[in-house]
């Protein structure tokens, strides 16, 4: 190759490399991330329930990409308490169920308008968040996960047989009708034009600016502060402690505003289904919540969203499946293959905590991290390979 030529692909690699310093400038701002965010809640349902190709594969449909969003709010509040805090919730299920609650019931009693039920169950979730927050915070470690969980349990038991006049006991909450947004539009119907190719309905629409919004909520609290003191309770409570800071109270703000979190999910959760089942309020949900984050990687802004996605695609569509056969053939492997999906799902959460225990999103960070270490590299050498060029002339 002549010097000619060999200058362009330097000067190429040259841009290329400045190109990937300003994305890693840009991509932690926090417009770039709400941005981002807001592109891929509009994407996401088109390929994953109707894209030609995709969605054949993945066999989505529009309702579970709704739910996705919905459980990611409800995981983005949970990792503020866990990954961000140190704190281990077993009773989350009384936030997500009591907003779910009570959304259902103002919209029953009251006035079934989607951001009445919001705020509602949001505020109701909140209070009850400040209550057991106080009552529980007085202890910490194992003590305050299993209050967490006694509290809660005590919740699901109440909603059962002394509030059945409110609750509809095992039955759940039935009846509730969701009301138009804003009076005109109605939350299942389709959008219209390009964007219902993209989004589908209006309730995905709604769900979609909670979702971006839980986002850029979540990103200003741990850029802020307050999030830089949750750091540090979790790294050295003692030591956040001897540097003067009120330790217990910072908690009982994580607390309050990781069920707020969990309200808003709870709320859009009851508008969704039109319907709240006792299950809401069960100790499992708390589980599920706790699987979710760690699988998607507690501690990282959007790792908890992709445990959600994993864990609701497997108990949603892999669960479908009747026999597991081998590809382009007709010879079947298992049958009832999807009667096993707690199985398949708690391989998978062995396997990654054990291999990655950062989640998910610890595999795609650490596929960056190699991706810029490799362009680096090869920028240098190429600088390299410019200025020998440059001397030689």
């Amino acid at each position: 190759m002549s010097e000619k030529d060999a200058n362009p692909s330097a000067k190429d690699a040259l841009v290329g490399g400045s190109l990937f310093g300003r994305w890693e400038k840009l991509r932690g701002r926090e417009g770039t991330v709400v941005g981002i965010t807001a592109v891929l809640v509009a994407v996401f349902p088109y390929l994953f329930a109707r894209a030609p190709v995709v969605s054949g594969i993945l066999q989505g449909y529009q309702s579970l990409a709704t739910l996705i969003l919905i459980w990611g709010i409800f995981a983005i509040g949970f990792d503020l308490l866990l990954g961000y805090t140190g704190l281990l919730s077993f009773g989350h299920a009384a936030f997500w169920g009591g907003a779910a609650y009570a959304a259902g019931i103002v919209a029953k009693n009251v006035s079934g308008d989607p951001i009445v039920m919001v705020v509602s169950g949001t505020l109701f979730a909140v209070l009850l968040a400040w209550v057991l927050g106080f009552l529980s915070l007085r202890r910490g470690g194992i003590y305050f996960s299993i209050l967490t969980l006694a509290f809660a349990q005590m919740f699901y038991y109440m909603a059962a047989s002394p509030l059945a006049f409110l609750t509809n006991g095992e039955n759940g909450l039935t009846g509730v009708e969701v009301g138009s947004f804003l009076g005109v539009i109605h939350l299942e119907a389709d959008v219209p034009s390009v964007g219902g190719m993209l989004l589908g309905t209006w309730l995905y629409a709604f769900v979609g600016v909670f979702f971006v919004g839980a986002i850029a909520v979540a990103y200003r609290i741990l850029n802020s502060p307050y999030g830089m003191v949750f750091r540090a309770i979790r790294e050295n409570e003692q030591r956040a402690e001897f540097v003067g800071l009120n330790v217990w109270r910072y908690k009982l703000m994580a607390f309050i505003i990781s069920g707020a979190f969990a309200g808003v999910a709870g709320s859009l959760f009851t508008i969704h289904g039109a319907y709240v089942p006792l299950q809401s309020l069960f100790w499992t949900e708390s589980g599920d919540i706790v699987v979710m984050t760690v699988l998607g990687g507690a501690g990282s802004m959007f790792g908890p969203v992709l445990g959600v996605g994993l864990y609701l695609y497997i108990e949603n569509i892999v669960s479908t499946i009747q026999a597991l056969t081998i590809p382009f053939t007709d010879i079947v492997l298992i049958r009832d293959f999807g009667f096993y999906w707690h199985l398949l799902l708690g391989l998978v959460f062995v396997v990654v905590v054990w291999v990655v225990p950062e989640g998910l999103w610890g595999i795609l960070d650490r596929l960056r991290t190699l991706a810029a270490d490799l362009g680096s590299k090869a920028a240098k050498r190429l600088r390299a390979r410019s200025g020998n060029g440059g001397d030689g002339r």
